[in-house]
């Protein structure tokens, strides 16, 4: 069983340290076919079905590079502020591990596609943080290890281990940061609002679907601190693959006070990689970390080097689309949006699927008022990520859209709402399903007004003598009487006018 390792509080940890940060995320292409053979590049198959003698490096089975994802990293490259090499070439990263067929990796070393780039972070509290890359550079995925018959899923204590190769060869790009300094005590934050950031750039670019809970999109978080007044970078650990914005966050901080503790008690820390367990929000030790050395890297035989055009490279930027950030600053613009109304829709993950509603016709200020209000407390109530409700923003679009023309009151169209997150049905089949239009028949209305002023001829006098306050009363039996199927606003109308004729 794992020691419980000592943990420094955090705010001593930042009286006594400073962070430094180095974030390295492995992005998984969404091309059609492998990186370097033909195989089909899909999330889920049958184990060892999309594998071929290239990508299970049979003797004789030569490389071939894939045309789309060496596109897809240049583009990734501008899009990052990134320099584009006039030349580059692979090369391979030599080590043993079972879910990696060729015992070595076709990678980039000393020459990648794409390098000196920046990210500018969008914090919590608005505060921008440039985050400089040091590289991004083309490389392919590794198989799967399945560790059968040990209490956590790892190699430790497990019985057998199953290999699947459908993972081999996919293409991936690596990037990394250049050491981050001057985080302190939003070391956590920076680490999630960069990764959260480098994931909607790379949706916007289309070239990976990002999803970190299958693994498209994986980040090691490299923690090492520096006693206060010095400027030499301490031991740092890796903590290896980990899948979630929370867990990023929750990786950093808890390194920082883990490091803190094993120096304040003077020790040393161990330059490795380690696991996250998303359960206890702790990571524990992995394998010693190696150098470059130690990979023997040296260039790949196989494979020619790249020499992007620049003709090519200015086409491809042309080709990028509208970038996060300047599309949050046109959308603020168009809806007329304060700065901390933005931050709140970026923060909640519902920019998207806001502007989704307002493609759909609906106006922004009641787009925006359904998804972080009633939507949000439907997803929070039922531990739902908001774009994981069963209901569509052209759905949600057209409840509004019932509301505004009459045919819905506000409180109708929770009801209307409540029934397609049942699966009742598009809003119009909730509607008919459950009897909900609103009564706009004035014949209709009338008669409950009339039997609502013959069971309160106190309230009706109040009315008739100028007190035009007491229709309340009236208005919430007629409410009542329909089944808050009435618009309010005419109801009273017609009170006032029954009472002065």
């Amino acid at each position: 069983m794992t020691a419980v390792a000592e943990l420094m509080d955090y705010d001593e940890v930042l009286e006594r340290f400073d962070p430094v940060l180095g974030l390295e995320v492995h992005v998984e292409l969404n091309t059609n076919t492998k990186m370097f053979c033909g195989c089909a590049n899909v999330f889920g198959g049958e184990p060892n079905t999309n594998v071929c003698p290239t990508c299970l490096g049979m003797p004789g089975a030569l490389p071939v590079v894939n045309g789309t994802a060496v596109e897809s990293a240049i583009r990734i490259g501008l899009a990052l502020n990134c320099e584009i090499a006039q030349w580059c070439r692979f090369a391979r990263k030599n080590y043993f591990y079972p879910d990696m067929p060729k015992n070595f990796q076709t990678s980039q070393y000393d020459e990648p596609i794409a390098f000196n780039g920046h990210l500018d972070v969008l914090l919590d509290d608005g505060e921008v943080f440039r985050v400089d890359i040091e590289r991004a550079h083309m490389e392919e995925d590794t198989g799967k290890s399945l560790h059968v018959g040990g209490a956590t899923g790892r190699i430790h204590g497990a019985e057998h281990s199953l290999l699947d190769y459908n993972r081999a060869g996919v293409p991936l790009i690596e990037i990394v940061t250049k050491p981050l300094v001057g985080t302190g005590a939003r070391a956590p934050e920076v680490a999630r609002a960069y990764v959260s950031a480098l994931r909607d750039l790379l949706r916007a670019l289309g070239v990976s679907d990002v999803r970190m809970d299958q693994g498209s999109l994986r980040c090691d978080a490299n923690v090492s601190l520096m006693p206060k007044g010095t400027e030499v970078f301490g031991t740092r650990t890796e903590t290896k693959n980990v899948n979630s914005l929370r867990s990023v966050e929750r990786a950093v901080r808890y390194e920082m006070t883990r490091h803190a503790a094993v120096l304040a008690g003077g020790g040393t820390i161990r330059q490795e990689t380690r696991h996250f367990d998303e359960s206890t929000g702790s990571t524990s030790s992995g394998r010693a970390k190696e150098t470059a050395e130690d990979y023997r890297y040296f260039p790949e035989p196989d494979l020619v080097p790249i020499a992007p055009a620049r003709e090519w490279v200015e086409q491809l930027a042309a080709t990028l689309p509208e970038l996060p950030w300047q599309r949050r600053q046109r959308i603020q613009a168009e809806w007329n949006l304060t700065d901390l109304e933005l931050r709140d829709l970026v923060n909640a993950d519902a920019l998207d699927i806001v502007a989704a509603t307002v493609d759909a016709g609906a106006p922004p200020a009641e787009a925006r008022s359904w998804w972080v209000s009633y939507l949000s407390q439907k997803a929070n109530a039922t531990g739902t990520e908001l774009t994981a409700l069963p209901i569509t923003p052209a759905q949600v679009a057209k409840v509004i859209a019932l509301v505004a023309e009459g045919s819905l009151t506000n409180k109708l169209a929770r009801e209307v709402v409540d029934g397609v997150l049942a699966g009742e049905g598009e809003p119009e089949q909730v509607v008919e399903q459950r009897g909900l239009k609103v009564v706009s028949d004035d014949s209709a209305l009338l008669a409950a007004i009339d039997e609502a002023l013959a069971a309160q001829p106190d309230v009706a006098e109040k009315i008739r003598g100028g007190k035009v306050a007491a229709a309340g009363a009236i208005v919430g039996a007629v409410m009542k009487a329909t089944k808050g199927q009435a618009d309010a606003k005419r109801v009273r109308e017609l009170i006032i006018s029954r009472c002065e004729s």
